[in-house]
């Protein structure tokens, strides 16, 4: 955790400190600067409430699944925290499972299921190349869904 993020962190615990053993990570969305401001951008303004991980790609890395009441820092393109969320539902399905419930959830595009499925096959298939490993409809997903708790 960076000075900044854990400067952030301690003023959020100032106001709740009940939060203090909540803490589970600190990240941007997508893939690149542009996805990341973003979608930061639609949770900021209270449009995304959901996001979606690859379950075998979060094994690969060794991280640990989202848990409910945890909270995250989301951080901007130049790495700079923004806001915090509070994860209040995590399962993992397969791909071609997510429903149009979750989809329109993460607020993206038009915010149907279609859209949802369409970019995130793109985003997945671009991220499982880097481990040399290929998009398959079947795999699980990660699917969080939060509120933000602080943007200050």
């Amino acid at each position: 955790m960076t000075e900044i993020i854990a400067e952030y962190w301690k003023a959020y615990l100032e106001e709740h400190p009940e939060a203090a053993d909540l803490y589970d990570s600190a990240w941007a969305f997508g893939d690149n600067d542009r996805l990341a401001d973003e979608l930061l951008a639609l949770v900021l303004e209270g449009v995304k409430t959901g996001t979606a991980m690859n379950y075998e790609l979060n094994e690969v890395r060794g991280l640990p699944l989202p848990f409910i009441g945890g909270h995250s820092i989301i951080l901007d393109s130049q790495g700079m925290p923004r806001g915090i969320i509070r994860t209040t539902k995590c399962e993992v399905v397969p791909f071609q499972e997510v429903t149009a419930e979750f989809a329109y959830s993460e607020g993206e595009d038009d915010r149907t299921l279609e859209s949802w499925r369409h970019h995130h096959e793109a985003y997945f298939t671009r991220e499982l190349k880097a481990y040399e490993m290929a998009f398959d409809p079947g795999m699980r997903v990660v699917c969080e869904n939060f509120e933000l708790v602080y943007c200050k």
